[in-house]
């Protein structure tokens, strides 16, 4: 399970707030193997469903670019 302080990000939908776009679901989570924090979260690309073993796509998010979490939605501004 991917976690942070309690929370879960698998089967959360992405959103973009810039435009309303749904970038997909959390795939996976970077972190500082020093803090232990997440860094950024990682949304497969839309090429994905065509060759599932391709990465050169995937969607990296930064935190920082995070703006809100919410049970079942993570809202970003990219």
């Amino acid at each position: 399970m991917i976690k942070e302080a309690g929370m879960d990000f698998r089967h959360k939908e992405v959103v973009n707030i810039n435009n309303g776009k749904r970038l997909g679901y959390v795939q996976d989570v970077c972190a500082d193997l020093e803090t232990g924090r997440i860094t950024s979260i990682i949304v497969p690309g839309s090429k994905k469903m065509m060759n599932i073993f391709s990465k050169d796509d995937d969607i990296v998010i930064e935190w920082e670019r995070i703006k809100c979490i919410g049970d079942d939605i993570i809202l970003v501004d990219i």
